[in-house]
């Protein structure tokens, strides 16, 4: 169907339409004077029509605006050359003239280039850009820490934890007789308390620019929430808890400590881990994997023996991060040259009080009367560490990782 014939049944279906709702208000009008109330089949068929009024109303204001942008220039209609010619006054003055004009018309062509006309883009007044609909992000970076931890939501504003503080046992073999006093234990606890903390932003945007282009809130929500969760994997890792920041894993873990009764000789990086992880062991929690920063697993994976067969390493396909029979997860929260082990999920537990939600507001400042709107992301959460002998943390420092150890040679 012609866009002509579309819109001329569009007025005819408009027109059928009111005269629908015409009747039904007429058939009301009588059952007010006769019944005192308009029944409910006359209401249901009255909003059905009025519904298809509305629809068909649209519809002609659509095919109208379309009728009413076809029969204008835009950018997207360029005029060539020959057009500009014609249609400048010089011409135009020539023309007028006819046969009794003599001399030379002169037309300067400002816009005959392809050099953009709105700022930054290729598109001018005879070029258009190819536009891309896209948008090219940013990389994101791999979060892992969340996923290590045991999860958990709250109501509060801080989150209270018993912990066991000390616990002598004094169990013993006793004797059966009447009137021996067994043997007492001591367990003592503490009390502790950590705050819920709040991690927000927030971008400025123009009101048109999200009507215009609906996928671009989409796309600023995402990159939003992304925000909050660089910023809480870095917190949970490194948090120091001082102002309003969250106590991170580094800040209330056990430093590693060389087990004692191991003897290591040339020490490299993949012992240090073994050490690390025995430490949890002989702590009574073993450990389920380690946290590295990828240039430090890098150095490992590259790890050669004195002939420059790689140790464990598989060039042509690894099944994946593995160490000890434990999975490495690769973090740039870690920083580089220091590295944690420990049973995650049992000693570490995170409390999510709101999840990252993201707001939008025209009545923030003066947004109101500039047109803009203001785009919130946040989120609420804390993180408990309840055995910090759970998870150590360490550094490779006295280790040289490029020159051969004991028969090995770690690349880095």
């Amino acid at each position: 169907m012609s866009d002509e014939n579309e819109y001329k049944n569009a007025i005819k279906q408009l027109s059928d339409a009111t005269d629908e709702v015409k009747k039904f208000a007429e058939t009301s009008k009588a059952e007010l004077k006769n019944l005192g109330k308009v029944t409910d089949e006359t209401k249901a068929s009255a909003d059905k029509a009025l519904t298809a009024l509305t629809e068909m109303s649209a519809r002609v204001t659509e095919l109208e605006q379309k009728s009413s942008r076809g029969n204008k220039p835009t950018e997207q209609q360029p005029q060539s050359i020959g057009q500009k010619f014609v249609a400048s006054d010089e011409v135009k003055a020539a023309m007028e003239r006819g046969t009794s004009w003599k001399g030379t018309v002169q037309v300067e062509m400002k816009n005959i280039t392809s050099a953009s006309s709105t700022g930054t883009s290729g598109t001018s007044a005879l070029v258009v850009a190819d536009r891309q609909p896209q948008i090219v992000a940013q990389p994101n970076r791999r979060l892992v820490i969340r996923d290590l931890l045991m999860p958990g939501n709250t109501q509060s504003q801080s989150v209270d934890y018993v912990k066991e503080t000390l616990f002598t046992n004094n169990a013993d073999f006793v004797a059966e007789n009447p009137g021996n006093a067994y043997p007492q234990s001591d367990i003592s606890f503490s009390l502790n308390t950590l705050p819920v903390r709040t991690i927000a932003h927030f971008v400025m945007a123009s009101k048109s620019i999200l009507a215009d282009a609906p996928q671009l809130q989409t796309y600023i929500d995402g990159r939003l929430r992304y925000g909050l969760a660089y910023k809480e994997d870095l917190a949970f890792l490194n948090g120091d808890g001082t102002g309003t920041s969250i106590l991170g894993l580094l800040a209330q873990s056990s430093k590693y400590e060389q087990p004692a009764g191991v003897t290591v000789k040339g020490e490299t990086m993949i012992d240090r881990l073994r050490l690390g992880m025995l430490q949890t062991t002989l702590a009574e929690y073993p450990a389920t994997g380690y946290i590295l920063n990828p240039t430090d697993w890098a150095s490992i994976e590259l790890t050669k023996d004195s002939v420059s067969r790689y140790v464990f390493a598989n060039p042509m396909g690894m099944a994946g991060p593995v160490l000890w029979g434990l999975p490495v997860a690769e973090s740039l929260a870690m920083a580089q040259g220091k590295f944690m082990t420990g049973a995650f999920s049992l000693a570490a537990q995170l409390f999510d009080r709101e999840d990252a939600t993201v707001s939008i507001s025209t009545e923030d400042r003066d947004n109101f009367v500039k047109g803009m709107v203001t785009i919130l992301a946040e989120e609420r959460t804390t993180l408990v560490v309840y055995r910090p002998q759970a998870i150590i943390n360490g550094d490779f420092t006295g280790i040289d990782t490029a020159a051969p150890t004991s028969g090995t040679t770690t690349g880095g």
